[in-house]
């Protein structure tokens, strides 16, 4: 089975990323995987607070996730996967490539103006060579139509 992995964040062009994952997967028998990263914390002289820190961070990322998610299945009848890790974010989706074999392709949102965020500026360039899958980058200006018809 195909799997799309998408990196979600509260960006316009993960949502994009998001959209164009999920239609391809519902086209291809595939699925989603979404992937929301936490920063790592910074250090908190109490143990108690930095908990505390990363538990809300958690539930954020949780509640964000769970939001796009249950549009995913509303609309396009797809039931993503969710994943919550916390740690740099190119080392954790590299890890998260390196042990998960069904993923058949990283799909990341660009911005629709501007230079390009790092995750898309990393991956693009820097290992796009030596990736063990395809990287789709979605545009962020196209229109909702456009990225209906293109996946």
């Amino acid at each position: 089975m195909r799997t799309y992995l998408v990196i979600m964040d509260e960006s316009p062009e993960a949502e994009i990323a998001l959209r164009f994952a999920a239609r391809r997967a519902g086209k291809t028998g595939g699925t989603v995987r979404i992937l929301a990263l936490i920063p790592p914390p910074e250090f908190v002289q109490w143990g108690g607070v930095q908990a505390t820190m990363e538990e809300e961070a958690r539930q954020r990322a949780e509640a964000m996730v769970m939001g796009s998610a249950g549009t995913l299945m509303q609309d396009l009848g797809v039931r993503p996967v969710i994943t919550v890790k916390t740690g740099e974010p190119i080392a954790t989706i590299r890890k998260v490539l390196k042990e998960d074999e069904s993923i058949s392709a990283l799909v990341l949102g660009a911005a629709a103006q501007g230079t390009p965020g790092p995750l898309v500026a990393h991956f693009a360039t820097g290992e796009s060579g030596s990736m063990q899958c395809p990287i789709m980058i979605i545009p962020g200006g196209l229109p909702m139509e456009e990225i209906d018809r293109l996946s």
